[in-house]
């Protein structure tokens, strides 16, 4: 018999990413019927666990994490499900803030590969029913499910959530989602549950997500109408119907995002305690969101307008130069993008980045619409921003998953080396 071929239980986590990376499915493909035929071979549609499933267009990670490490700091255990990843796929998986090993998911696709049949599975839905196998198996308190792709139609929306989230509600991914906010919102809002709380932290939603809310019976809290929050210099303050909490710590990840997830515990089964909130807050991490990697040196995935407003918005100030390395995918708004940060940036390295969805930095460099020099890859964009930059500068990389994730592996490997 040939051993040319390994056999599903016997192949390693990068055998099997390189099956999911060759499946004979459109990249996106939305529609959630496929997956429910497999989730429930594999009874997967109902988790043991308390299910909180975040959608919106922006601060999803962000409002997951902050859930998770309070509730772990309030003695939970908690699963977190995310994507994309940075540099190691098991990052889509935390569960008590740990990534899987590598055997749990190969177990976990084999389980998958074996159900699923003459079904076909794209490379997000297979890899979210591996998930879903993961939590099942260990049953943590609560399930953090982060939606891929707008809601209605996602493959996490396979799953009876107890408790959805939307965070805010922007234009991005309009070729599949709409071109407007209402069209938008309503797609998002397909993750609402009749009966089952919800909580929206964009400050001003479109409509379509309150009648959907109203339609289904979901109860749900606005940002500014149900609960609201405010900073005082080192502090913030966050109130609800259930009260207020004052002198809260600040947390390195946005207060908008701190507030939505205050006020999803607010609406949910677990109440903790201030100390418990406090410690959760100071301890909220997300690689990849104004992560500095050294002094000086920052990175963030902002790949949109809003996300790239609020990343202009915590730039260190100061007297130094700000140097921009920029790569983005050319589905996204561009423009816009760019033009939030043109005001701060001193010196734009823009890179190409790779695969049929990347920009190249000459796309970019004419958008900046001023002479730059551009750079076949953000490697060399990043070699040469550090090389410039003068005492009391700043380096941002930034732009996309994939432009911070080729940052983070070159800089790793420069570390390994000093």
């Amino acid at each position: 018999m040939s051993h040319s071929v390994a056999k599903p239980h016997s192949r390693s986590l990068a055998e099997w990413l390189h099956v999911l990376e060759n499946l004979n499915m459109a990249h996106i493909e939305l529609g959630l019927e496929r997956m429910q035929q497999v989730a429930a071979r594999l009874g997967l549609l109902c988790l043991p666990s308390y299910v909180i499933t975040v959608g919106g267009t922006n601060g999803k990670g962000s409002t997951c994490a902050l859930l998770e490490s309070m509730l772990r700091a309030g003695s939970h255990s908690v699963g977190v499900y995310s994507s994309p990843h940075l540099l190691d796929y098991r990052e889509r998986v935390r569960i008590n803030g740990r990534f899987p090993e590598e055997q749990a998911f190969c177990d976990a696709f084999a389980a998958v590969e074996a159900a699923r049949g003459d079904i076909a599975l794209t490379y997000f839905e297979f890899g979210t029913l591996a998930a879903l196998w993961l939590f099942r198996a260990v049953q943590p308190d609560v399930v953090l499910l982060e939606v891929g792709l707008g809601g209605r139609l996602d493959a996490t929306n396979v799953v009876e959530s107890d408790q959805t989230v939307i965070t805010t509600i922007a234009l991005d991914h309009t070729d599949w989602l709409g071109s407007d906010r209402e069209v938008i919102g309503f797609e998002k809002a397909g993750i609402l549950r009749a009966g089952k709380p919800a909580v929206c932290g964009d400050p001003d939603p479109p409509a379509s997500i309150a009648r959907q809310a109203d339609r289904l019976g979901t109860p749900m809290a606005f940002s500014g109408r149900d609960f609201h929050w405010q900073r005082q210099g080192e502090h913030w303050s966050f109130t609800s119907p259930q009260g207020t909490l004052q002198h809260l710590p600040v947390p390195g990840l946005p207060l908008m995002n701190a507030a939505t997830a205050l006020a999803t515990l607010a609406a949910s089964p677990f109440k903790l305690g201030q100390d418990a909130i406090a410690e959760g807050l100071r301890e909220a991490r997300l690689a990849g969101r104004l992560t500095e990697l050294e002094p000086g040196l920052w990175v963030d995935v902002a790949h949109n307008p809003e996300s790239a407003t609020y990343l202009a918005s915590q730039l260190p100030g100061g007297k130094g130069n700000i140097h921009a390395v920029v790569g983005m995918l050319k589905d996204k708004d561009m423009t816009a993008t760019l033009a939030a940060l043109q005001p701060l940036v001193t010196h734009w390295y823009p890179a190409s980045l790779t695969g049929p969805r990347g920009a190249s930095g000459t796309e970019l460099a004419t958008l900046l619409k001023r002479e730059h020099h551009h750079f076949d890859s953000v490697t060399a964009a990043l070699q040469a921003a550090l090389a410039a930059r003068a005492p009391g500068d700043s380096v941002i990389v930034f732009g996309s998953f994939f432009t911070v994730a080729e940052a983070l592996a070159w800089h790793g490997t420069q570390q390994k080396e000093c």
